[in-house]
């Protein structure tokens, strides 16, 4: 039986027709380009850019704040500080940030930007010692006052509570006798202050309880008049005061009668304090009257720049009693808020250049953090400043590491610059990093390079740039760019231009 078999034709392929793509026609002639412009882009509030929608995209950080720079990523504006993340968000559970980052990366940039806008909320920026200085021009621009201190520039006297002993003179009542109480214990921590950067260790409990006693004494001498004089009582008064004897002071020296006990029990205190009276080497600048007082209706900034590096004992007094002098006046202003006889004020408080004074003796943490816990009031920022972890891990004492970090701890924010890779592990132990932010902090911490074109050298890689970090929440990094007027008032090489 033959099979048949049908012989199946090809039939030609129909060609293509070519189809447009999203960047033009294909093929030659076509003019498909090779790229594709990025769409512009505006920021707007949600009632602006509704209508827009789809094409609206939301900004991933709050818009509350001072505007800080763009975000590293999204491009989006970052508004960031202490007073209105706290104040308006919620976002912090105090106050307060804390700055690291290697030298020359912008550190006191970022905090003049928030003090310059925090201004312009109404929030008085306050500069407690100005050592390069960075803060003058700005304070100066925006009307406020500055205040120099150093050899042959102005005094400080430590025993002035300026503002407060005036505002305690309107209260009444309970009031007056907190802020009085206040006004003795910063007096006292300030003294001891003093004494431990001389000696580069704390007094001891027995002398700090004569300086308690004695400074009692001579309150009662100048508020009854006995002092002869109607002013303000410094160092040297209250070292007449531990010469003269007092029955209260020699009850506290536990001399047991015997007067020659005493003067053993003494001669060390009295030879640390005499040595602040003008020929030792903190000069005599918190022995004398204050030169100009602090005013609490206007920005402030303490300028210690005359002081120079090398009088590195000095600048951790300057600092110290800076801090001290600015609490007190913060505390008082305060205090006449709340019984309503001024109105209510609040304040930026900058502590640049931390590090010096932890590392100016032991025992100083104490003081620092006696100071920053007297004035947790709502409505006051502060900006605590310094180079990096290790400059508080590098105190000799254990307990003074601790309690350094705990500053890092309690602090609302971290605002991180450019950091080295040795860095991390101590900065892990206080600040959730992930590995990305890592990498990105160390990367920000490179060397600048040699500009050939321009025949000098190029800026380091992370000037300007700076990462936010809120507890366990994701990092925020931005850059910084200065404009025309920001650069005018933040000059820090004024003496090299011609």
């Amino acid at each position: 039986m033959a099979r048949s078999t049908k012989t199946k034709t090809k039939q030609p392929r129909q060609p293509r027709q070519p189809r447009p793509t999203s960047r033009g026609w294909p093929g030659p002639g076509g003019g498909m380009v090779g790229y594709v412009d990025p769409a512009p882009e505006w920021r707007g509030t949600s009632v602006q850019v509704c209508g827009l929608w789809p094409f609206g995209a939301g900004s991933g950080t709050p818009m509350v704040g001072v505007p800080l720079g763009r975000d590293l990523e999204s491009g989006a504006t970052v508004c960031c500080d202490p007073v209105s993340w706290f104040m308006r968000t919620g976002l912090l559970a105090n106050p307060s940030m804390f700055v690291l980052g290697r030298p020359g990366l912008g550190k006191s940039t970022v905090v003049r930007r928030m003090a310059l806008g925090l201004s312009g909320y109404g929030v008085h920026p306050l500069i407690f010692g100005d050592l390069k200085p960075d803060y003058v021009d700005l304070i100066r621009a925006i009307g406020g006052q500055v205040i120099s201190l150093g050899r042959g520039r102005g005094n400080l006297n430590v025993l002035d509570p300026g503002e407060s002993l005036h505002a305690a003179s309107r209260l009444t009542g309970e009031a007056r006798n907190r802020l009085l109480a206040e006004i003795h214990g910063r007096r006292l921590h300030m003294v001891s202050a003093l004494v431990t950067i001389l000696r580069s260790g704390p007094p001891t409990d027995r002398e700090e309880t004569i300086l308690s006693a004695a400074l009692n004494v001579l309150d009662d001498r100048h508020s009854s008049g006995t002092s002869g004089q109607n002013r303000v009582p410094v160092l040297g008064d209250l070292v007449q005061v531990i010469k003269d004897a007092p029955e209260s002071v020699r009850a506290v020296a536990l001399d047991r009668g015997d007067i020659n006990r005493y003067r053993d029990v003494t001669e060390n205190l009295e030879a640390s304090l005499t040595a602040l009276l003008g020929d030792g080497r903190l000069g005599g600048t918190f022995a004398s009257p204050t030169t100009e007082p602090m005013k609490l209706d206007r920005p402030v900034c303490f300028d210690v720049s005359g002081i120079d590096d090398s009088e590195v004992l000095l600048q951790a007094a300057a600092l110290l009693s800076c801090w001290s002098y600015g609490f007190g006046a913060v505390s008082a202003a305060h205090a006449l808020a709340d019984a309503g006889l001024e109105p209510q004020r609040n304040y930026f408080l900058v502590m640049d250049e931390l590090w010096r004074v932890l590392q100016a003796g032991r025992g100083l943490v104490d003081r620092v953090n006696a100071l920053t816990r007297l004035d947790r009031q709502r409505g006051v920022g502060l900006a605590m400043i310094t180079h990096s972890i290790d400059d508080l891990m590098a105190l000799p004492a254990e307990e003074d590491r601790t309690k350094a970090k705990g500053f890092v701890e309690r602090a609302g924010m971290v605002v991180c610059a450019g950091l080295p890779p040795a860095e991390m592990p101590q900065l892990s132990q206080v600040v959730e990093l992930t590995e990305a932010e890592k990498r990105l902090l160390t990367d920000w911490s490179t060397p600048p390079a040699w500009d050939a074109a321009n025949g000098r050298r190029a800026d380091p890689p992370g000037l300007g740039n700076f990462l936010i970090k809120v507890g366990s929440r994701p990092g925020i990094p931005l850059r910084v760019d200065l404009t025309a007027a920001e650069t005018r008032v933040n000059n820090t090489n004024k003496r090299w231009n011609k």
